[in-house]
């Protein structure tokens, strides 16, 4: 049997904790206060998909190599399904409007849409839009 995970957690560093909530808070991010406090937040992505927010003194300390500089380097690049092309240009808008830097323009290939950004934290994100019925299964 193949290895199934039941949850992903992806881990950021991140400079400023709060500057960070707030930008994704206005995205309509939510966050599980069980797991934040000073150093570290939950953004809650999806059912079983978080991002673990983590200031880099703390994010350290579960490395033994250096942070990535993402002004420079890219180790990741979250992308995120959306539920429609509608909503691609919404959040990546919203995204622009809370301080994201522009990053790719949007990627029109029919049956599939996307466009990206960079985070405060200049992290690498992007909305995807698939139609299903256009993906063969």
């Amino acid at each position: 049997m193949a290895f199934q995970s039941k949850n992903i957690f992806v881990n950021l560093p991140v400079k400023n904790l709060n500057e960070s909530v707030d930008f994704f808070s206005k995205l309509g991010f939510e966050f599980n206060p069980q797991f934040t406090d000073e150093n570290a937040t939950c953004m809650i992505i999806g059912e079983n998909i978080f991002a673990m927010l983590l200031v880099e003194d703390y994010f350290k300390s579960f490395i033994k190599k250096e942070i990535a500089d993402a002004t420079t380097t890219t180790e990741v690049i979250v992308a995120l399904s959306a539920e429609s092309r509608e909503q691609v240009d919404e959040i990546v808008n919203k995204a622009f409007a809370a301080g994201a830097k522009h990053y790719n323009e949007p990627v029109d290939h029919g049956f599939m849409y996307s466009w990206s950004f960079q985070d405060i934290n200049d992290h690498l994100w992007e909305l995807v839009y698939m139609d299903e019925n256009e993906v063969q299964q």
